[in-house]
């Protein structure tokens, strides 16, 4: 039988994760500003908003706080609402509905 790891393993796993984040955070502002094209932008902010909910639930995680858990998924769906706009956009080169 497998035990799960220890409290301050995991802690100390995500702690060792957040300069991470901070450094793929910077790496995708780079890219939203000098992106060639939109669609590098919206990937690069795409990729963002899929970080940001990861890091949210390591922060909820870490400070034992679950009302972040619907923070995260929040991040997600504006991610996703992002992606479904912009390529609506780029089919049918208007904004809106």
């Amino acid at each position: 039988m497998i035990e799960p790891p220890s409290v301050e393993l995991v802690m100390q796993v995500i702690l060792f994760t957040f300069p991470i984040f901070i450094v793929a955070y910077s790496l995708y502002l780079v890219r939203v500003i000098k992106g060639p094209t939109i669609v590098d932008r919206v990937l690069a902010v795409d990729a963002f908003f899929f970080d940001v909910t990861v890091f949210v639930m390591a922060l909820a995680a870490y400070f034992r706080l679950h009302i972040l858990a619907p923070t995260a998924i929040i991040f997600a769906l504006w991610g996703y609402a992002l992606d479904v706009y912009v390529s609506k956009y780029i089919e049918r080169g208007e904004m809106g509905d």
